[in-house]
């Protein structure tokens, strides 16, 4: 029997102690007067005050017991004293015994006490009741330190959560992230909307999707790898300005800052063009993460990252010339340009891609890393943009935007394409480079280029990776640092061990 057998052991004969001594084991409610948070806000003398939580740390002196409760926002001490549980002396000292004996670390407990603050200067609730109300069956990871394997958390984010207060802390800005961003649209008119997950095909970008297969319907279909052309078929409906969280698909390869699943924030504003979004981003962002941290500057590594700062604009001509030495307008054709990275020796994840991504490749390549400090990356290549309006004084380029922040693609927005001829024009074009082996140019969408066809007003278009957006402000090395549960390989050593640790593939040029 292993250790942890022994101590599970152990913890199933305390709760057949509790059960034996008329406790019951999973009781269905607790009526609690405030939060453990809300309870660390009262003043001393404040009586009648019921919390619950997991019991966190005990230390037993005999006739006085310290305690904490803790939950995912807050904490408070408890303190529980051997004749202070009952008015009957011998009841009183078999309730506090039971506690101290019985009831288990990370075991749920329901108390009623009076706030008071101990000679430490500690605030507490000096217990006068107690109620049992659950047993942790498992034993903690550690009594006074919380889980540092990484892998273990993202496979069981409950044990990561309740021991790890960073971890804790990474969540709770996830949901202020999200609040702070919905907030903000609503207050700018914007509405939220739902669209499919299930699509007769991929739209909306440059990327592979998951295929399934409709049982009723008898036909395949795809995992939507972004929402954007059923978000812009409600702006031919009428709508103004819509947005949606949404969970997006994409069967490509995996890093750090790339996830196989993950949820997009999507908007698109009626009668805007790019620079109207630049502005509008620029001013939604700076407050989101004022609102979410508390501070315009944030911590990314050793390094500041300041949101506070203007942002500056720079074409993607000028960052692949800055840094990798190349003009690409020199290059209309994807031979040519793929002759001169090659002699240039740097290297090409998919060197069969078109020039739109040969392009892109070269500026992640060799651009991207350089771009620390949040940087507006403006007017791509038009092959690179295939959804993206024309620009007026450069039919080569698009009115389109990217913001960086520390070598991380946070943003991607453009003015949209609102021409059903040149949009059919386009993703012709996408479709002879699918038919020539790119497997990640875009298909031809009739449907889509019908609900055009019925009318659409100018547009400016946005999208942002939210778990990217989290993991970049909560200076966490890697997305699943701020997903609830990751996706992972499972377990197929001997006992349910990893036999290897998860290994991760390079994004595409696309992502």
């Amino acid at each position: 029997m292993t250790e942890q057998d022994e101590l599970r052991k152990v913890r199933l004969e305390n709760l057949q102690t509790l059960i034996e001594d008329g406790v019951a084991p999973h009781p269905d409610r607790f009526e609690r007067t405030h939060t453990l948070a809300e309870a660390a806000e009262l003043p001393e003398g404040t009586a009648g005050v019921r919390v619950a939580g997991r019991l966190k740390f005990k230390r037993d002196f005999g006739k006085l017991t310290f305690a904490r409760l803790e939950d995912l926002h807050g904490g408070i001490q408890i303190s529980l004293t051997r004749d202070g549980l009952h008015p009957e002396q011998e009841q009183s000292r078999a309730l506090y015994k039971r506690f101290a004996k019985k009831v288990d670390l990370w075991d749920f407990v329901g108390v009623e006490g009076e706030i008071y603050r101990t000679n430490k200067g500690e605030l507490t609730i000096q217990v006068g009741a107690w109620t049992f109300l659950g047993k942790c069956l498992q034993p903690p990871p550690g009594k006074f330190h919380g889980s540092r394997d990484t892998e273990a958390n993202w496979r069981k984010r409950y044990v990561d959560l309740v021991s790890n207060e960073e971890t804790r802390a990474r969540f709770r800005l996830r949901t202020q992230v999200v609040r702070a961003l919905r907030s903000f649209l609503d207050a700018e008119r914007f509405d939220e909307v739902e669209t499919p997950i299930l699509c007769t095909q991929a739209s909306g970008a440059l990327a592979r999707p998951f295929l399934s297969h409709h049982n009723a319907m008898d036909m395949q279909v795809v995992m939507r790898i972004a929402p954007e052309t059923y978000l812009k078929r409600l702006v031919v409906g009428g709508y103004d300005r819509v947005y949606e969280f949404a969970r997006c698909f994409r069967n490509e390869g995996m890093d750090p800052s790339h996830l196989q699943d993950f949820t997009m924030l999507e908007f698109y504003a009626a009668y805007w063009n790019y620079e109207d979004n630049m502005r509008f981003t620029e001013r939604m962002i700076r407050h989101v993460v004022k609102e979410a941290t508390g501070s315009h500057v944030v911590k990314r590594g050793d390094r500041e990252i300041d949101f506070g700062q203007p942002w500056p604009r720079v074409t993607l001509r000028e960052v692949i010339q800055t840094h990798a030495g190349i003009d690409i307008d020199a290059f209309g054709d994807a031979a040519s340009l793929r002759t001169e990275i090659v002699s240039r020796k740097i290297e090409l994840e998919n060197p069969d891609a078109g020039r739109g991504g040969l392009i892109d490749q070269l500026y992640k390549r060799t651009a991207r890393p350089k771009l620390i400090q949040p940087t507006f990356l403006i007017r791509h290549p038009i092959d690179l943009s295939p959804l993206a309006r024309r620009s007026d004084d450069d039919a080569h380029t698009s009115d389109r935007f990217q913001l960086v922040v520390d070598s991380w693609e946070v943003v991607n927005a453009y003015s949209e394409l609102v021409d059903p001829i040149d949009q059919r024009r386009r993703l012709e074009e996408q479709a002879q480079l699918r038919g020539a082996g790119d497997h990640e140019a875009m298909e031809l969408d009739d449907d889509y280029l019908l609900a055009m066809e019925h009318g659409m007003p100018p547009i400016s278009g946005w999208g942002m990776g939210i778990d990217r957006f989290v993991a970049l402000i909560a200076d966490a090395p890697n997305l699943r640092d701020v997903v609830w549960f990751p996706l992972l390989k499972p377990r197929t050593g001997p006992d349910g061990e990893a036999e290897e640790s998860e290994e991760e593939s390079p994004p595409p040029a696309s992502s």
